[in-house]
């Protein structure tokens, strides 16, 4: 079948990512900058007349039933809005699974987006972000992208607007990290008061591109590299090669590099690519277009 509307879902990383405590509905009060990233999914969108959601994708080992987020989303679409119709789904994955990279939040919130525009139903990206709220605490911030301060759970957003161009060098393990293995693993020792997110705030819009590569900080990182000693020992080989500074997504195990030049990138990428698999050059989207 012919597809009607393309959505592109991209992929983030964490500049910041702190952990302020336990709440008492069992999530974690975080304080986080959440940066879009140019590497994409596909989601395309068509109309069904019989109620069925129907998704499909080119990537192996994914639940296509009400498991996967885009299932969930187009449900959720559909309560808020009444429409009776149904959809198609097809899901041309890009974005590493299960590597901290949002990719599933990504394509729930293309999906929200999407369906939005299939059905002309004029919802401002403010309503569709209150139904994504629903599906998971990254998926608000997927529906806006660009680069935002995410708290709460991740769904209270306040955008940050900037212009600082910055290349991102991933390093995917081929690994599979548990998000809530690594958060229930957390001490009090691994709880801030003192968040770093403003600092990085006004380091991008001051476009220090020396300075942002510092100031990257991610409270999971301790508790992934002690879980995860293969992931820890793969950093290390990351920051021999390129000789610079390496980070990790949300609660990995996907590792980063920043550069301020795609000449620079280019570099750390040749050296990586002759030792690795799965290496992407990348680069940070601030203002993500809606739509294909």
């Amino acid at each position: 079948m012919g597809f009607l509307l393309l959505e592109r879902a991209y992929a983030k990383i964490n500049l910041t990512l702190d952990v302020l405590g336990r709440r008492p509905d069992g999530y974690h009060e975080v304080d986080m900058v959440m940066q879009s990233i140019d590497l994409s999914d596909l989601v395309w969108l068509d109309k069904r007349y019989d109620g069925r959601i129907v998704l499909e994708t080119s990537a192996a080992h994914i639940p296509t039933d009400d498991r996967n987020l885009c299932v969930q989303a187009a449900k959720v679409f559909f309560r808020h809005t009444g429409i009776q119709s149904g959809v198609h789904i097809n899901l041309e994955k890009n974005i590493p699974v299960a590597a901290g990279l949002a990719g599933g939040s990504s394509d729930a919130a293309a999906v929200l987006r999407g369906l939005n525009r299939l059905f002309g139903t004029e919802r401002s990206l403010g309503e569709i972000a209150e139904m994504a709220a629903e599906i998971g605490s990254d998926v608000p911030f997927c529906v806006y992208g660009g680069t935002a301060i995410a708290q709460g759970r991740g769904e209270r957003l306040t955008h940050i607007p900037h212009q600082c161009q910055m290349q991102v060098l991933l390093i995917h393990p081929r690994m599979f990290v548990s998000t809530g293995e690594i958060y229930q693993a957390l001490e009090p020792g691994d709880f801030v008061s003192h968040t770093t997110s403003l600092v990085m705030k006004e380091a991008l819009q001051k476009q220090d591109v020396d300075a942002i590569p510092k100031l990257v900080a991610n409270r999971l990182q301790r508790v992934t590299f002690s879980l995860y000693p293969e992931v820890a020992q793969l950093a290390d080989k990351v920051e021999t090669v390129t000789r610079t500074r390496v980070h990790m997504s949300g609660s990995g195990p996907t590792l980063f590099c920043l550069a301020p030049t795609v000449q620079q990138a280019n570099r750390m990428y040749n050296a990586l690519r002759g030792i690795m698999r799965d290496v992407y050059m990348t680069h940070f989207v601030t203002n993500p277009p809606v739509g294909g």
